[in-house]
């Protein structure tokens, strides 16, 4: 099991909903969400309530990196 996995177990389900919607949004190119380049990487992030998806483009495809919650930890290691 990995870590995303393991915080989807942990989160409400409404959190959960929420969070599933917002990756399909990003994997569907929609417009209207505050996704932001993360400086010095090639990776991006998006902000919802105190989560973080952060995600690459590789070859026109969204890779999702992680789903975390945000903490001085979160940007860490990329």
């Amino acid at each position: 099991m990995n870590k995303i996995e393991k915080l989807f177990r942990k989160i409400s389900k409404k959190d959960r909903e929420d969070l599933l919607d917002l990756v399909g949004r990003i994997i569907d190119g929609k417009d209207g969400l505050n996704i932001v380049k993360i400086k010095n990487t090639d990776f991006f992030r998006l902000k919802h309530k105190n989560f973080r998806i952060i995600f690459h483009k590789n070859d026109g495809e969204v890779v999702i990196d992680s789903i975390r919650l945000r903490n001085e930890n979160t940007y860490r290691n990329l």
